[in-house]
């Protein structure tokens, strides 16, 4: 008998073994805090709809809140008169993306509009924008959402602005809304700014804009008791997720959009993912096989 091919097996089945036991090390648990932080997927930008992303729209919810989504990522600005809407951002390449270029003039197509040229102007002629008095009737419709804000203008006057609409806005209808609302701030001094203003249950501190040193996050995030760190899939760090966790606080990585993404950082010790198209399920499935290519 050839020895050979039982000498494969064996060192097949031994390779096998070892990869199992190292990739089933444990991971990151599920808080003990009430939230958000019972969901492991936050959608980016209301979640991705047919292929598109950046939407913010009312479809786009629908479609992943049938999914199984229960955190919704919202990107907010400031229109040209003064409302808070859900828009990633101004500029003629953007408006060209979402398909809008033809709904107005060609001089207004990279400016900032106002409300009603916003809400007029259907995403790709189909898909409803979302201004945050209509994310608010969401929230009261759907009372088992979380919207997790992602405030585009961080200048301490805009941000001011933005949070006392959010605020106010939804203390005239019921300030219970303000429990299911989850603050993204970009440095450490945002604390104070939202704190003045109204004293969130849950504040997320996300680095993408962020100089601070993983220590100083690591302190921040002890001191202030955050309900997680968010970074991007280039800052995170078993070190630095390991330290987050072993206060007690989860990490977050965005955006990740491939199954085997998510056992790779499941592997690292982070807890959640903003994602564009990924569902609950998905997020649960990864595992080894994924992370192996399965």
């Amino acid at each position: 008998m050839n020895p050979k091919p039982l000498h494969y097996l064996l060192l097949f089945a031994g390779v096998t073994v070892l990869m199992f036991f190292t990739l089933s090390k444990p991971q990151a648990s599920v808080p003990s805090a009430p939230g958000f932080q019972a969901h492991r997927v936050v959608a980016h930008a209301m979640g991705g709809i047919e292929g598109l992303t950046y939407t913010n729209s009312y479809e786009a919810f629908i479609a992943n809140y049938e999914k199984g989504t229960r955190v919704f990522e919202a990107d907010l600005l400031l229109s040209k008169d003064d409302r808070l809407i859900a828009r990633h951002e101004w500029g003629e390449k953007f408006t060209e993306m979402l398909g809008q270029e033809a709904l107005v003039k060609p001089d207004e197509r990279g400016a900032v509009w106002s409300y009603r040229e916003f809400k007029e102007a259907k995403i790709l002629g189909r898909y409803e924008p979302l201004g945050w008095e209509d994310i608010l009737d969401l929230m009261e419709r759907y009372p088992d959402i979380y919207v997790v804000t992602d405030t585009k203008q961080i200048k301490p006057e805009e941000f001011h602005r933005i949070y006392t609409k959010i605020v106010q806005s939804a203390k005239n209808r019921d300030a219970a809304l303000l429990d299911r609302v989850v603050p993204q701030i970009y440095n450490r001094e945002m604390w104070g700014d939202v704190e003045r203003l109204h004293s969130f249950e849950q504040v997320i501190y996300t680095l993408y804009q962020s100089e601070d040193s993983d220590e100083q996050v690591i302190e921040f995030a002890k001191e202030k008791r955050l309900a997680a760190v968010t970074m991007s899939e280039t800052r995170a760090t078993e070190k630095l997720v390991s330290a987050l966790n072993s206060i007690g606080v989860p990490s977050y990585v965005h955006t990740v959009n491939e199954p085997r993404s998510i056992a790779k950082f499941k592997r690292m010790g982070v807890y959640g993912f903003y994602t564009d198209f990924l569902s609950e399920q998905d997020a649960a499935r990864a595992g080894w096989t994924a992370y192996l290519g399965f």
